[in-house]
């Protein structure tokens, strides 16, 4: 099983930055594919981003169209800990963010474990 939990949301004006972490329990955190979805109220859950690690090919990233170029998704192996710095927000970006985590060993593409939610308002 793996516990994760997110922090970092809160209030912020258009134009500003939050960093929000993920932290994860369980000791195959490297084997993991990362994510951050985000929920706005009224809307379904969306993709925001996702990182990918291995030892051959280091860390690869993917993003959403809308969050490209403001968006920075990261991970410290060592920590346990994924990352998603957003710079540039807009109001839109309003919603609940989820972290999420899959076993990339497994070949999967669904997400196993997600995490509570942080908020993040934006305000204009």
């Amino acid at each position: 099983q793996v516990q994760l939990v997110e922090s970092g949301g809160g209030l912020v004006q258009a134009g500003g930055s939050l960093r929000l972490s993920c932290a994860a329990s369980g000791r195959t955190f490297s084997s993991y594919t990362m994510a951050w979805f985000r929920q706005a109220p009224g809307k379904e859950r969306e993709f925001v981003a996702r990182i990918t690690w291995s030892s051959s090919f280091g860390s690869f990233a993917y993003y959403e169209d809308s969050v490209k170029g403001r968006f920075t998704i990261a991970r410290d192996n060592a920590k346990n800990t994924a990352y998603l710095q957003m710079t540039s927000l807009k109001p839109e970006d309003t919603a609940v963010y989820y972290c999420a985590a899959r076993d990339r060993r497994t070949g999967s593409n669904e997400y196993d474990y997600w995490g509570q939610g942080t908020q993040v308002t934006v305000s204009s």
